[in-house]
């Protein structure tokens, strides 16, 4: 069964594709349009354990697969939900 966080990376996958992507960054979710600009056009992949990675930077610049929660975002990005 797939993960939330599976589910939402193929979403994010979908929402970057041609004539998509401009709509979702116009989307009044900033965390969204965030993970948009990070993601950008990197490569994504289901590792041995079927979480989807996507092939980005890390924290210290060292380009790994990277989960969506991950991905490092400017500090200013909302959390994800739940909120705390």
């Amino acid at each position: 069964m797939p993960t939330r966080a599976n589910v939402a990376s193929l979403a994010l996958a979908a929402l970057r594709s041609e004539g998509v992507r401009g709509r979702a960054m116009q989307a009044p979710y900033p965390r969204l349009r965030a993970l948009l600009r990070a993601v950008g056009d990197a490569p994504y992949e289901a590792d041995e354990a079927r979480d989807v990675r996507f092939r980005l930077p890390d924290a210290q610049g060292k380009e790994r697969w990277l989960r969506l929660d991950e991905i490092p975002l400017p500090p200013t990005t909302p959390a994800a939900w739940p909120r705390s």
